[in-house]
């Protein structure tokens, strides 16, 4: 165990009665350091109300994102979340640049998944009660008070309703279908909603609980219930654990995005990224450019004013 990883101290039976503790939680890898560096630069100087900042990456670039860690900012090891039975290799593949996660429990996994069990698998060892999910090519451009999150002791899920009954997105009703699986919801139960963004929040004590659902209902631990397929999303799970399972306790829900994410196409010019930042909604406070189309961070930087 990576022992510089010291949790926070647990939450006591009275969460519903005081003011919520919150982290925002990251997962990253080495190719997006300097974006995750940029995040961390902007969520210190605009965002309030969080306790800690947890970077949750793969065990061999601990060293290198250490340059990240402080007082408030702990780089949390693979190792010290996920079953060591789950091992990383260089898949030869893709001729050696990607990387794969392989086990006799699992379905062969890659750096998208695994990231997405590190989220979940945060819950049973930070010890704030909320949880706040940032991708680490998010960049806030506005003061941000993380109490957004909470409201009258529930915690807000991210939610978009009916949106999966339309066009498209099959790819999100496949996740759905296998969250409900993983949760053991009957087939039937058939959910239309949409959980996935990234700047969202969850009850750590709502995710161990679920974890603790995924296993008795299998008979296994959750981290081979979730990687049995390929095709799931934390959110997805997270999300009809709470409205299908638990019927909304201890959640409001809401359907306004906090970060405006560039996701597809190509990178933006000047102009263009400029276009992008003005166009953001009122209640928006961040951007996201996914760090796949290749925007270069350096332009980012200057075009936001660190530079």
């Amino acid at each position: 165990m990576n022992s510089r990883f010291v949790p926070s101290p647990a939450a006591g039976p009275d969460v519903l009665r005081r003011t919520p503790t919150a982290a925002v939680v990251t997962a990253s890898y080495a190719p997006d350091l300097e974006r995750c560096r940029l995040l961390c630069e902007t969520l210190d100087r605009y965002v309030s109300g969080v306790a800690h900042h947890y970077i949750l990456v793969e065990h061999r670039d601990v060293a290198l994102f250490r340059q990240l860690e402080n007082s408030r900012r702990t780089i949390v090891d693979e190792w010290d979340l996920l079953p060591r039975w789950l091992h990383a290799f260089d898949d030869p593949l893709s001729l050696f640049r990607r990387r794969i996660w392989l086990s006799l429990k699992t379905m062969p996994l890659r750096g998208w998944h695994v990231q997405q069990l590190r989220r979940i698998a945060i819950s049973a060892h930070a010890g704030e009660d909320v949880l706040i999910f940032c991708d680490s090519d998010v960049a806030f451009l506005k003061p941000f008070d993380c109490s957004a999150f909470w409201r009258d002791g529930k915690v807000r899920l991210f939610r978009r309703d009916g949106v999966l009954s339309g066009d498209g997105h099959e790819d999100h009703r496949i996740w759905s279908r296998n969250a409900g699986s993983a949760l053991g919801i009957d087939p039937s139960e058939v959910s239309t909603h949409d959980y996935i963004s990234t700047l969202i929040a969850w009850r750590r004590e709502t995710v161990t609980a679920m974890c603790a659902r995924i296993e008795k209902i299998h008979g296994r631990n959750w981290v081979e219930a979730v990687g049995a397929v390929r095709k799931f999303s934390e959110c997805m799970i997270y999300g009809r654990y709470v409205d299908d399972v638990l019927d909304g306790a201890g959640h409001f829900h809401g359907s306004e995005e906090f970060c405006r994410v560039h996701w597809t196409g190509e990178a933006l010019s000047d102009d263009e990224f400029r276009r992008f930042v003005a166009a953001m909604a009122p209640e928006q406070v961040a951007i996201g450019m996914q760090s796949f189309i290749g925007t270069d961070i350096g332009r980012i930087r200057r075009l936001i004013g660190l530079d």
